[in-house]
């Protein structure tokens, strides 16, 4: 992840409940959580608290400082059912078909290869998984990264498309971000004659 910039919770608070926000996208107890791109855990944290002892929660970054205080936010929080480590997702698969959600919060634009961290999220799902992208809207705003890096709504849907998911829907999240969930296609189809 190359431009990725971290705000703080405050800032974002403005912008996302993440309760809220993973609530809707269907988290519950018991289930195993991917946050890629996790930054300081602003959803990984939560994540954690609504799996609970019974699930488990995955989170990588490339920022050694951020995953250092996630780990030290866990620990004073008690949570002891997450897994936080300091890596590239283009290079990070955490285990085979475990994962019930596969998340990215405003960090799919940042990936060298965006394609093959999508590729890994497929080796990660479960086949009755959700992989859901909450991003930017690419359009001018006085905050988030710059326009041009930022992927539109329908970029998002084909890069995600193409590594092989079924687009469920694709939502406004307020006037400045959009939502993406999607499930994996069969994986004995390959779409190829």
């Amino acid at each position: 992840m190359s431009n990725h910039k971290h705000f703080g919770e405050g800032a974002i608070r403005k912008w996302h409940h993440p309760e809220i926000s993973l609530e809707s996208i269907g988290l519950r107890s018991g289930m195993t959580f991917m946050d890629v791109g996790c930054g300081y855990g602003f959803f990984t944290i939560p994540a954690a608290q609504i799996v609970g002892e019974k699930g488990k929660v995955y989170a990588v970054d490339i920022n050694a400082s951020a995953i250092d205080q996630l780990k030290r936010e866990a620990a004073e929080k008690g949570l002891k059912n997450i897994r936080a480590d300091v890596g590239e997702a283009e290079e990070t698969v955490f285990c085979d078909a475990c994962a019930d959600i596969v998340f990215y919060s405003t960090v799919l634009h940042d990936f060298r290869e965006p394609a093959k961290v999508l590729h890994n999220a497929k080796k990660m799902i479960k086949p009755d998984g959700t992989l859901v992208n909450l991003d930017w809207k690419k359009k001018p705003m006085p905050f988030g990264p710059p326009v041009q890096i930022r992927f539109s709504e329908e970029q998002a849907s084909n890069l995600i498309k193409q590594a092989g998911f079924t687009i469920e829907s694709v939502k406004d999240v307020g006037d400045d971000f959009y939502i993406v969930t999607a499930k994996p296609q069969s994986s004995s189809y390959t779409g190829k004659h």
